[in-house]
């Protein structure tokens, strides 16, 4: 009598890598936001000369409506995190909204400005959010109420936001990866693989990508900044290849491949 169940003898039939490995999984015809700090265009245009021209807006809180985006960066964290997309998926519409501007800051009103006009204006799937708020500083009902309201949006609208996690999570929890289900918060590991990835619930922070990033400074050192862009290019990949995915099944597809994988390494 086997020793399987009904269930690993599915889970035996999935094959992450041929999903991940097909090659029209590049990210094709999928519309990606980058929240974030800006993106060098001429950098990564050198790097990824195949790659669509990349769009955006500038975002501030002292201005009521977008402003153009010129293509450079406003520190080189959006620069790597754009880098990381387009590593994985070579071919998806990139979109970088930037919300820091010179002043290395932001605000929550500002970063929700940001999402609605990737959803409604960009008509993108996949937000990239590496970016958070510890919670000792978004004590606010309101505050939180708004950014909350922004991401539930997003997911009826059928798009999918990856939140990073805090580096420091779990010891500190921080928004909006903490809204967690409605998006897919991530945290930082290392994987041998870059497009492997696992699913390791803990306090609402549901998985793990690799966190090494491949531009820039400080890209060895694992974080959840790195992180939280490859996981959001393994969705655009899976995308490219049925673009009518809605959030939950996109995650449910995430968590299954991290299962069958599990199951098929030896015991």
């Amino acid at each position: 009598m086997s020793d399987t169940t009904v269930f690993d003898d599915i889970f035996r039939l999935l094959t992450p890598d041929r999903l991940l490995r097909d090659p029209r999984a590049t990210g094709a015809g999928v519309a990606v936001a980058m929240i974030d700090s800006g993106a060098d265009r001429a950098v990564l245009a050198a790097k990824h000369p195949a790659a669509p021209v990349i769009q955006g807006a500038v975002f501030r809180a002292d201005s009521p409506d977008p402003l153009p985006y010129e293509g450079r960066q406003s520190s080189p964290h959006g620069t790597t995190v754009a880098d990381v997309i387009l590593t994985l998926a070579p071919r998806v519409t990139l979109y970088s909204a930037d919300v820091f501007g010179p002043t290395g800051t932001s605000d929550v009103d500002t970063v929700v400005r940001a999402i609605r006009h990737a959803i409604d204006a960009w008509d993108c799937k996949v937000i990239n959010l590496s970016l958070g708020v510890p919670e000792a500083k978004l004590q606010q009902p309101a505050k939180r109420a708004h950014l909350q309201r922004a991401v539930e949006e997003a997911y009826f609208k059928d798009v999918l936001i990856f939140a990073a996690a805090h580096n420091d999570h779990p010891l500190t929890r921080s928004y909006p990866a903490a809204f967690s289900p409605p998006l897919v918060s991530v945290d930082k590991g290392v994987f041998a693989d870059p497009l492997d990835f696992a699913y390791a619930l803990r306090e609402t922070v549901e998985f793990q990508a690799h966190g090494r990033a491949y531009l820039g400074p400080f890209t060895r050192e694992p974080t959840t900044s790195w992180a939280t862009p490859h996981l959001s290019a393994v969705a655009a990949r899976l995308l490219s290849l049925r673009p009518g995915m809605k959030p939950f099944e996109i995650k449910t597809l995430l968590y299954w491949m991290f299962v069958a994988r599990q199951a098929a390494e030896p015991k």
